[in-house]
């Protein structure tokens, strides 16, 4: 039974952003509605001018017998700059300053919606990178691997400080915490990560840099590879820091505990991406 444009329209949309970075067969879709690859064709050129219209991201075709079409995540510029003034202000309301100095950060990794453009940010990063796996480490970082690894659709691992039998065998290493200068240790699965893998780590704060360099050291031990670091929040740091190419989405700049004041600004992240209404070459994906 064939299907009307307005309800193929509908249904292509959900499939491909339920699917990002997957190529798509033409022939899938003219199966899947009965109709000719042309009225396919069609449907797709206007679904690719809505979402370049809208900033919801890029459809890429494919030519050739093996081709087909992908959906590729990526937010404009203008997105991007709103959402982190916004995300900005949260982040420096005084309730937030916990004793210690320390910043409460759960409320807002803890809403879908917010968790939902901060995956769509790191992933317009690497709209030209290839990626196979996003690494973090627990607690609190797994939300947002989780959500940058569904737009980039691929696996996340979670390297973790303590033994879990549920793990099976593991890999271990020894770091430097950057803030407090004391040994740690963290492990990962042998299971989790293939050697030569490229591999995306993401946390939610970052101040001196340790617990990333951890994840550095023990990708190095999988003998994988690390393709960038992506952090929510960092905080500046008086020592040196541990890790130096990384991109922030916010920067906390000051803590004033005597005043109950938080200082926070958007971080490194708009000098360092290419956005959707900039982009001009070929992206990287894969089939």
């Amino acid at each position: 039974m064939k299907v009307k444009r307005s309800e193929r329209l509908i249904d292509i949309t959900q499939y491909l952003m339920s699917r990002p970075r997957t190529l798509i067969p033409l022939t899938f879709f003219a199966a899947r509605y009965e109709s000719a690859k042309s009225s396919i064709s069609e449907d797709l050129a206007i679904v690719k001018r809505t979402f370049a219209a809208r900033g919801t991201g890029i459809l890429q075709t494919v030519p050739g017998a093996a081709g087909g079409v992908r959906y590729i995540p990526a937010v404009t510029r203008e997105f991007a700059e709103t959402f982190l003034q916004n995300a900005a202000q949260r982040l420096a309301e005084k309730e937030r300053l916990l004793p210690g100095g320390y910043v409460y950060l759960s409320d807002l990794l803890g809403q879908p919606t917010i968790l939902n453009d901060i995956g769509r940010l790191i992933a317009t990063q690497y709209v030209r990178k290839p990626v196979d796996v996003v690494m973090t480490v627990a607690t609190k970082g797994i939300p947002i691997a989780q959500a940058t690894a569904s737009y980039l659709n691929i696996p996340f691992v979670i390297v973790r400080r303590d033994s879990k039998v549920t793990e099976g065998s593991t890999v271990s290493v020894n770091y430097v915490s950057g803030s407090s200068n004391r040994i740690e240790k963290m492990e990962l699965s042998k299971r989790s990560l293939r050697e030569g893998a490229k591999v995306l780590v993401v946390d939610d704060f970052m101040k001196g840099g340790g617990t990333v360099n951890g994840m550095r050291t023990l990708i190095n031990e999988f003998d994988a590879e690390l393709v960038g670091i992506a952090v929510f929040a960092e905080a500046i740091f008086s020592g040196k820091p541990m890790v130096s190419n990384y991109s922030s989405l916010l920067r906390v700049d000051d803590v004033n505990t005597q005043e109950q004041t938080i200082v926070a600004n958007p971080g490194n992240y708009l000098d360092n991406t290419t956005f959707l209404d900039e982009l001009a070459q070929p992206v990287a994906t894969h089939s």
